[in-house]
């Protein structure tokens, strides 16, 4: 099956978001290693039900309007992959996990580092928030969007930045392409367990 693709510029840089038939299947980064995510042949679809929504979803996530996402979503990876990234979609809002919470949460106690890879394979970030997984000290490790754009999603999350979509700018003229500019604020006390990635 062919899948089908629209870009939409983020504060995290330009977004690939990726359907295959009704469902989500990707969003990737711009910058993103050619075979982290296997997928097959993509044309350009701007009309698809599944990547509008989408594209709605993470504009309202950014703008501090949305937790939680409700989109159809079709994880592409081995069976132990899918239960690493649905273990991630069970992690709250403005909290955060280890890797190897993560792994205990599987029932694979030892599986750590096998964790860590299928979480740095997520197909579905932001959605599927592999962001919210740290290194057991609390530090941030890799990540596929890079670890500033790491940062800029956990703070966002604990009310420590806010990301605002500028309705008066538009980018090169395009009605639906807002530009959206990053607003930074006095760190406040982080919520959940994302307080030690701060220094609280």
């Amino acid at each position: 099956m062919t899948y089908a693709y629209t870009l939409m510029d983020s504060p995290v840089g330009k977004l690939k978001l990726v359907a295959k038939g009704e469902c989500l299947a990707a969003i990737l980064w711009e910058n993103d290693k050619p075979n982290r995510v296997r997928l097959g042949e993509m044309v350009e679809a701007d009309d698809r039900p599944v990547l509008i929504e989408a594209r709605r979803q993470l504009t309202e996530y950014f703008a501090g309007k949305r937790e939680t996402f409700d989109l159809s979503l079709d994880f592409q990876g081995t069976g132990f992959q899918k239960k690493v990234w649905a273990a991630l979609l069970t992690i709250p809002f403005g909290q955060t996990r280890t890797y190897a919470q993560i792994a205990v949460q599987i029932g694979n106690v030892n599986a750590v580092r096998a964790v860590g890879a299928a979480n740095g394979r997520n197909p579905i970030s932001i959605v599927a928030p592999c962001h919210r997984v740290i290194g057991a000290s609390g530090e941030l490790t890799g990540f596929a969007g890079g670890l500033a754009n790491k940062m800029l999603l956990l703070s966002l999350e604990a009310g420590q930045t806010s990301l605002e979509a500028s309705t008066a700018t538009q980018v090169q003229g395009t009605a639906n392409a807002p530009v959206v500019v990053a607003k930074r604020t006095r760190f406040a006390p982080a919520r959940g367990e994302q307080r030690s990635l701060f220094g609280n």
